[in-house]
């Protein structure tokens, strides 16, 4: 194993939602780094904490607060920490409440007692690394986490609210699991804590665990169902990936953490990229002068009202490439929006339907766009066929379908 990473930084999802936030939601973003929000937040934690609780000293408990200086200092926070235990949930867990300059740390269960003294290093590290990515970058992640949970448990939250905030504690986890590597230097040491947690066993070997991690994703790609952290052997192997400095982690976390979207559960992020490929997947689609007919124009303003025309005809290589890698679900959302304007003019005739079977040869979808326009267009079949092999004569592109992932 390569020597563990000395440092430690956010993951590209996080700063990717900040940067949105900053600039989409100006207004919310500004609220929630407000000095009110942050002062009733403070007051309602503290006084929760004390009801629900009971407060461990330094005095009574000496190598746990040692503990916590060594993983302060190899994560080099200058935080106060108070450590409760908790007073009703008997389950293993470990949760850390951040407030500017300070660290609550609450124990729940027998957790305390299970742990070897490395291993209780590695759980600190995890959840001083949550203080670490928090205040870090003048709190803008931390800015970023609770408008993501503010979001999802907002009443009127949609899907995409859900989805974001999903998405925010589960790279939040992977990134606190790089903390307490950071501290133990021993990925062994970590991956056996976090089956000790999830398991209650007294002794756990982890280099099986591993192993058994990496049996799972020999078996095919897999990605996490988790809610608030993703599945034990998901973040063992993230663990094991970033200790041996694989010069793919990132990709490959995101694999594990994201999958391939589906268009019935995308966060913002995605919703968001995807507004940009629609825009330019119409940009090509209507480049054509005879195009730009009255109802056309009425039309793509519905989806876009500052849509611009192309002033000349220019290829998107970009966009073709990653929509030849797409999901059906994705490819299908394509076709319709092509039928959509074919489907708005009929002085155009014929001339819009050959240029959608056009485009869609193009990326290897006109058998699909061909059974969606028989289906809602209501074409007949053999009118269909025809249109499409006068557009696959005009294109040396293949013909077969690519890229479709259910």
């Amino acid at each position: 194993m390569a020597a563990v990473h000395t440092s430690l930084t956010a993951l590209p999802y996080h700063e990717a939602l900040g940067h949105y936030l900053r600039t989409s939601e100006p207004e919310t973003w500004a609220w929630f780094t407000s000095t009110r929000a942050q002062s009733d937040y403070a007051d309602a934690l503290r006084l929760d904490l004390l009801k629900q609780t009971y407060r461990l000293e330094p005095n009574a408990y000496p190598d746990l607060f040692v503990a916590i200086e060594e993983v302060k200092a190899r994560l080099g926070l200058e935080v106060a920490v108070t450590v409760y235990q908790s007073q009703r949930n008997q389950q293993l867990n470990a949760t850390l409440f951040y407030l500017p300059g300070e660290a609550h740390l609450l124990f729940e269960g027998g957790l305390l007692q299970l742990l070897s003294p490395a291993e209780l290093r590695a759980v600190l590290g995890h959840e001083l690394a949550h203080h670490l990515l928090w205040s870090r970058g003048g709190e803008h992640l931390l800015q970023v986490d609770r408008i993501a949970q503010a979001m999802a448990t907002d009443p009127r939250a949609e899907p995409s609210h859900l989805e974001t905030a999903r998405l925010v504690r589960l790279y939040t986890e992977i990134f606190a699991d790089r903390g307490a590597l950071l501290v133990t230097a021993d990925p062994g040491v970590v991956i056996s804590a976090l089956v000790k947690l999830q398991t209650g066993l007294t002794q756990v070997d982890p280099a099986s665990y591993a192993r058994q991690a990496e049996e799972i994703f020999n078996r095919g790609s897999v990605k996490t169902q988790g809610v608030s952290h993703p599945e034990a052997f998901i973040r063992a192997r993230a663990v094991t990936l970033w200790a041996d400095r694989s010069p793919h982690v990132d990709t490959e976390v995101a694999r594990m953490i994201e999958g391939e979207r589906s268009l019935d559960c995308l966060d913002l992020l995605g919703q968001h990229h995807l507004h940009g490929l629609t825009r330019r997947w119409l940009q090509h689609f209507l480049r054509p002068a005879w195009f730009r007919t009255d109802p056309v124009r009425g039309h793509v303003r519905l989806f876009f009202p500052d849509f611009d025309f192309p002033a000349e005809a220019q290829l998107d290589d970009p966009l073709f490439d990653e929509l030849r890698t797409s999901t059906a679900g994705v490819r299908d959302y394509f076709c319709y929006l092509l039928l959509d304007f074919v489907a708005v003019d009929p002085e155009l005739e014929w001339e819009p339907l050959r240029a959608a079977f056009a485009l869609a040869c193009q990326l290897g979808w006109d058998e699909r766009l061909e059974t969606l326009v028989v289906k809602e267009l209501k074409l007949k079949k053999r009118e269909a066929q025809r249109l499409r092999a006068e557009a696959r004569a005009s294109t040396d592109e293949p013909t077969t379908d690519k890229g479709e992932h259910e």
